[in-house]
C-alpha cells in the first residue's frame, strides 16, 4: 500500500461521511458535505499525480481509482436528484451515470480483446471530469432555495453532460472497428 492508493481508499471512505453530512438537519450541512466532496475530488487528481511522479502505479490503484471516482460521482448525483427533483438535474445525472456504465463495459470488453489502449482516458474526459466536479461541489453546497448558485451548478452539470456524451461518442468511434462484426467484409 502506497500513498496514492491510500488516497484512493480515503476517497471511498469519505462517501459515507459526505452522505451523513448532507442529510444532517443543520444550515451548514450542505457546505460541509460539499467540502468533503471537494476534498475527495482533489484526492482524485492528487493520487494520479503522485502515482505518476513517484512511479507508484499499481494494479490495485488502477482498479480502485476509477471505481472510487464513479462511486463518488454517482452517490453525489443521486442525492442531488432527490434533493432538487428537477429535470434540469435528473437528465444530466442520467446521462453521466449511463455513460459511465457504457464506457466501463466498453473498456472491459476492449481489454478482453487486447485493445484497451483504444479507449484510454483522453483530455476530453479530463475536461468533462473538471466541469462535473465543479458542478457537483457548487450544487452540494447549495440548498434548492439558493437560486443563483443552483442555476450555475445546473449549467455546469449540463455542460459536463454534453462533454460526457461527446467523449462517449469518441470512445465508441475508437472502439467501433473492434465491435463491428462486419469490419472485414
Amino acid at each position: 500500500m502506497n500513498i496514492p492508493n491510500l488516497l484512493t481508499v480515503l476517497r471511498v471512505l469519505l462517501i459515507p461521511i459526505f452522505l451523513l453530512l448532507f442529510y444532517l438537519p443543520f444550515s451548514w450541512s450542505y457546505l460541509a458535505a460539499s467540502a468533503v466532496f471537494a476534498v475527495a475530488a482533489a484526492t482524485d487528481w492528487l493520487d494520479g499525480y503522485l502515482a505518476r511522479k513517484w512511479e507508484q502505479s499499481t494494479p490495485f490503484g488502477a482498479f480502485l481509482d476509477p471505481v472510487a471516482d464513479k462511486l463518488m460521482v454517482a452517490v453525489a448525483l443521486v442525492v442531488l436528484v432527490e434533493e432538487h427533483h428537477t429535470i434540469w438535474l435528473t437528465v444530466p445525472a442520467a446521462i453521466i451515470i449511463g455513460r459511465e456504465i457504457v464506457i466501463s463495459a466498453l473498456r472491459e470488453w476492449m481489454a478482453e480483446l487486447g485493445a484497451r489502449a483504444h479507449v484510454a482516458v483522453s483530455n476530453l474526459g479530463k475536461w468533462k471530469t473538471a466541469a462535473q466536479m465543479l458542478a457537483l461541489v457548487i450544487l452540494l453546497a447549495s440548498p434548492p432555495s439558493e437560486t443563483f448558485r443552483v442555476i450555475t451548478g445546473f449549467g455546469l452539470l449540463i455542460i459536463a453532460a454534453a462533454l460526457t456524451l461527446w467523449s462517449m461518442v469518441h470512445y465508441l468511434i475508437a472502439a467501433w472497428p473492434h465491435l463491428n462484426p462486419n469490419k472485414d467484409k
